[in-house]
C-alpha cells in the first residue's frame, strides 16, 4: 500500500508545540505517517486507525516488535474512533474526508489538529484549508499556521476549550 507525501504532514509537525503526550494519525494506511509522528516526537504514544485491517496488519508487520509500547494500531472509522473522549493531544490527518465532530470529542481542549494534504489531491481539501480555515473556526479550532509545500499543504489549528 503506498502512502501519500509525507512532506506536508512533516512541514505542519515543525509548527506542533508543546509536543504531544498522545498522538494519533487518522487513515494511517501502513503506518508511514505513525512511524514519522514517533520520530518526530519521542516521547509521545502514537496511534494510528485505518478502516482496512490488511493496512493495520501491514503497519504493525512494518513497526515490528515496539517493547516500549509507544506505536498500536486498530482497525476502526474516521466516523467512529475506538479512543476515548478527549484523549489526544494532537490528530493528524494526510488527506481523506475529515469527520470533524469525532476528531473534536478524542481532541483534548487545547489539542493540536493537523491536516495534511499531498500534491494527489490538489485542489480539495487542500484549497479550503488554505482559502476558508474558518470552516474550522466555526467548529472551536484556532488557526496555528496554514503552508503549503512541495504541491500539497497543511493546516495546524488548535482545539478551544469547551
Amino acid at each position: 500500500m503506498s502512502s501519500p507525501s509525507l512532506t506536508p504532514l512533516a512541514a505542519g509537525a515543525l509548527h506542533v508545540a508543546p509536543a504531544p503526550e498522545r498522538a494519533l494519525e487518522i487513515g494511517c494506511g501502513d503506518g508511514e505517517g505513525v512511524r514519522f509522528l514517533a520520530r518526530e516526537f519521542p516521547q509521545a504514544r502514537i496511534r494510528g486507525v485505518d478502516r482496512s485491517d490488511l493496512a493495520i496488519r501491514a503497519a504493525v508487520e512494518r513497526v515490528g516488535l515496539d517493547p516500549e509500547g509507544r506505536i498500536a494500531f486498530k482497525v476502526g472509522s474516521p466516523a467512529k474512533l475506538p479512543f476515548p473522549d478527549q484523549f489526544f493531544d494532537l490528530v493528524a490527518q494526510l488527506g481523506g474526508r475529515l469527520s470533524i465532530g469525532e476528531i473534536i470529542r478524542v481532541l483534548r481542549p487545547g489539542g493540536q489538529l493537523l491536516v495534511a494534504t499531498g500534491p494527489e489531491r490538489p485542489f480539495a481539501l487542500r484549497s479550503r484549508l488554505q482559502a476558508r480555515p474558518s470552516w474550522l473556526a466555526r467548529r472551536g479550532f484556532t488557526t496555528v499556521r496554514v503552508g503549503t509545500v512541495s504541491g500539497g499543504g497543511f493546516y495546524l489549528g488548535r482545539l478551544g476549550g469547551r
